[in-house]
């Protein structure tokens, strides 16, 4: 069976959370969030976060997340702004589109937006009311390119959001890898501060299932529970999510589980480097896209699974390598060797 890079959800779930799973399985518990587990759960995220007035919903996964705060926050007539490469973009079928919100797409080179990019969406759609209104700026840390916002950049951008009436939501599906990330220098806390609303990921980061939405901005948190059960999102044994981001929130394992991912992919990526491949975007995440050669990509092919992301040219392609939480070391050294030979 070939080895896996091709996503960081292959893998079950970490043990700690089997274990508690099973451990409580056959307690009676409160249905629909109520349960123990959930409580204690938001009560962690709230002191990690440094916010106890956030609210904290769960939800099965990100594109569940995405659909619900965007469909809640936004008027009929009102749209999101997302960089081109954005989730709600290219992987979601639709489901924002769907709810009546149209999306304001952005071209970057690295999935990060900045004010001097939507500055000219705001200055486009000044035709009121004939056109669609730009109300939310969605970002994803790390981005669907590997990349991250450093705190400076964030800052700029919850600010110029605050002067232009926008709402700023982070898509957190990898939040765990972009803030142990070895370049980072934000913070949860400095999260939950800049911005309206973001959520955990735990499918991607040793969950089975799971985010965990957290709302910070007050006018956001009126009847939001309404949008998650209309939805289809209010689990009547919510329960199963409240035990897992209980375990993952204990002891940082979620961050310890994101880091591992992200040294295994750099690991992977100074190899490539010092065998002089160049990248797509300069990630220090679990994400990498190194451009190869095609017929060294064929040969990897054959013992490993990966996307091929990208042309380059008639000789050459990107490729994209994702870690996981699971990630072992033979799996990344095999990957290694097998550049080396080739």
């Amino acid at each position: 069976m070939k080895f896996s890079f091709k996503n960081d959800y292959s893998e079950g779930c970490h043990p700690n959370i089997l274990q508690a799973l099973l451990q409580s399985n056959l307690e009676q518990e409160a249905g629909y969030g109520e349960d123990r587990y959930c409580l204690e759960a938001k009560e962690l995220i709230r002191e990690k976060i440094g916010r106890k007035d956030s609210e904290i919903y769960f939800v099965s996964g990100g594109t569940q997340a995405n659909l619900i705060v965007i469909s809640s926050i936004l008027r009929p007539y009102q749209a999101a702004i997302s960089a081109a490469t954005g989730h709600i973009l290219n992987n979601e079928a639709g489901a924002i589109e769907a709810t009546g919100h149209k999306i304001l797409s952005i071209d970057t080179e690295d999935g990060k937006l900045r004010p001097s990019d939507i500055i000219p969406v705001l200055e486009g759609h000044s035709n009121v009311p004939h056109q669609v209104m730009p109300k939310l700026v969605y970002i994803s840390n790390s981005t669907e390119l590997g990349t991250t916002y450093n705190r400076k950049e964030l800052e700029y951008l919850s600010s110029f959001c605050k002067q232009n009436n926008l709402y700023l939501f982070m898509d957190g599906a990898r939040l765990g890898h972009g803030l142990t990330a070895e370049t980072s220098d934000l913070t949860l806390e400095k999260i939950a501060e800049l911005t309206d609303i973001f959520y955990l990921g735990g499918t991607k980061n040793g969950a089975l299932i799971g985010e965990a939405i957290v709302i910070n901005n007050p006018v956001l948190k009126e009847n939001f529970g309404f949008s998650i059960k209309q939805k289809g999102a209010m689990l009547a044994k919510g329960r199963l999510l409240g035990i897992q981001f209980l375990e993952l929130m204990k002891n940082d394992l979620y961050f310890d589980l994101a880091k591992h991912a992200n040294q295994q992919a750099m690991k992977i990526k100074n190899a490539l480097q010092e065998r002089g491949a160049s990248f797509l975007s300069d990630s220090y995440t679990n994400q990498i896209f190194p451009v190869l050669n095609n017929d060294l990509i064929e040969i990897l092919a054959e013992k490993f699974e990966f996307y091929v992301w990208k042309k380059i040219d008639d000789q050459s392609s990107a490729i994209r390598l994702i870690t996981s939480w699971n990630t072992s070391d033979k799996g990344v050294d095999d990957f290694i060797e097998t550049i080396k030979n080739n």
